[in-house]
């Protein structure tokens, strides 16, 4: 049974009143915080993990929930090998829709303040050296045909840009300026932010809108920059498709687009660029998201040491 089977299966289930609660709470979440539709779907399934886990304990509402469910339904789930990571997420989603809950009124006090959850081990993010990034991106080559044109420039966006692949899908033909080459992005949370990208990022798109989108336009294309073969907007699937295809044509580690992005913002802070601009560019809330990057670049620059240095 798959993860949306269960949580389907689970949310019918619970209560009414429990099930009105993450009805609710879902549309809070896209509606007025503007959360991805993946990002609404992993809290719901967290949330109705929980609500689930306290009904087994005999608590039929949400004002029920208290931190003994809290921390119960985490233990359970750690006795279960739920990773660290997945740990933490959980527990931010409970922490968030407890803090929904005692606002709207459905709570009398928010349990979710004294949840600490374990610290996720942060593993420093796999990324292409600079020519096998360049390998990559050129690996469809310069063939005027419609999908290589597509894929070119899908690889050169990627990598230019540093934009998550669901940012690239969404991207419209007014969101492309080729004269200043700036790209404009629709991020996390509706927020909007302008993107430079360079010479061969504008010389690929450019042929695909001369010579490859037309071939492939068709009525359902709308105003999307980048098309699939058959007309409508490309998918984020297809992308991770084109990225693993051009990974094994030119050699180089197996990568996902948001490995992709992750090489493109390490190259940026071996360049020299400083992690306020990194963290514009990217699109994080924080500061702190970005820093990884300067983690991953020492790790490159003790790996070089290592392997030069007479004495290391």
């Amino acid at each position: 049974m798959s993860r949306d089977t269960s949580t389907r299966a689970r949310h019918e289930a619970l209560p009414p009143s429990m099930r009105d609660a993450v009805d609710a709470f879902a549309r809070d979440l896209a509606g007025v915080h503007g959360r991805s539709e993946h990002t609404v779907r992993a809290y719901v399934g967290d949330v109705v993990s929980l609500l689930d886990h306290a009904v087994r304990m005999g608590r039929t509402a949400v004002a029920d929930i208290d931190i003994t469910v809290l921390r119960s339904w985490l233990a359970r789930l750690r006795t279960m090998g739920a990773a660290r990571a997945s740990l933490a997420r959980r527990a931010a989603a409970a922490r968030a829709f407890c803090a929904w809950a005692y606002r709207g009124g459905l709570l009398p006090v928010d349990p979710g303040i004294q949840l600490a959850s374990p610290k996720a081990r942060r593993e420093l993010p796999s990324v292409l050296r600079g020519d096998q990034a360049e390998a990559l991106v050129t690996a469809p080559g310069e063939e005027a045909e419609p999908v290589v044109l597509r894929d070119r420039a899908v690889l050169e966006l990627l990598y230019a840009t540093g934009v998550r692949v669901g940012e690239l899908c969404g991207l419209d033909l007014a969101d492309v300026d080729q004269a200043r080459r700036v790209v404009r992005v629709m991020g996390k949370g509706a927020k909007e932010r302008s993107v430079p990208y360079g010479l061969p990022a504008q010389h690929a798109v450019d042929r695909w809108l001369r010579y490859g989108r037309p071939a492939l336009a068709g009525a359902d294309s709308g105003s999307a920059l980048l098309l699939g073969v058959r007309g409508r907007r490309l998918t984020p699937g297809t992308v991770r498709r084109i990225v693993e295809r051009a990974a094994r044509a030119a050699a180089v580690p197996r990568i996902s687009p948001h490995g992709l992005r992750h090489s493109a913002a390490t190259h940026l802070v071996e360049g020299g660029a400083d992690l306020r601009s990194v963290q514009e560019l990217l699109g994080h809330a924080s500061l702190t998201s970005t820093q990884i990057y300067t983690h991953v670049s020492l790790e490159r620059l003790r790996a070089a040491y290592r392997q030069a240095h007479p004495r290391a």
